[in-house]
């Protein structure tokens, strides 16, 4: 499924603005600028969370949110490499084996 190219940040800007400062109603400036009703209130409700009327997580913290969790699952891969690392070295340098892999 290819993915949607997003909006510029300069026309959900205005799309905000249309229903915030014009009073514009969601349906009609939906319409107007050719994208979905629900779209444009996702925009106004984070706008509004971005501003400090509404509580919720704001765009930063969203993406720095998102960069933690990304980070993290690297993380945990890495430790899973190294934990079957260790336990194939332990093995290989371990006098007691009787059957060694390569012998």
């Amino acid at each position: 499924m290819p993915k949607v190219r997003p909006y510029p940040p300069e026309f959900r800007r205005e799309a905000v603005r249309l229903v915030k400062e014009r009073g514009s109603s969601f349906k009609e400036a939906s319409e107007g600028l050719g994208i979905a009703e629900q779209t444009l209130r996702n925009w106004v409700s984070q706008h509004e969370v971005d501003s400090g009327q509404r509580e919720g997580l704001t765009t930063r913290e969203r993406a720095e949110l998102k960069r933690l969790r990304r980070e993290n699952a690297i993380l945990r891969e890495e430790r899973e490499i190294l934990k079957k690392a260790a336990s194939f070295f332990a093995r290989e340098t371990d006098p007691n084996q009787k059957h060694r892999i390569g012998s």
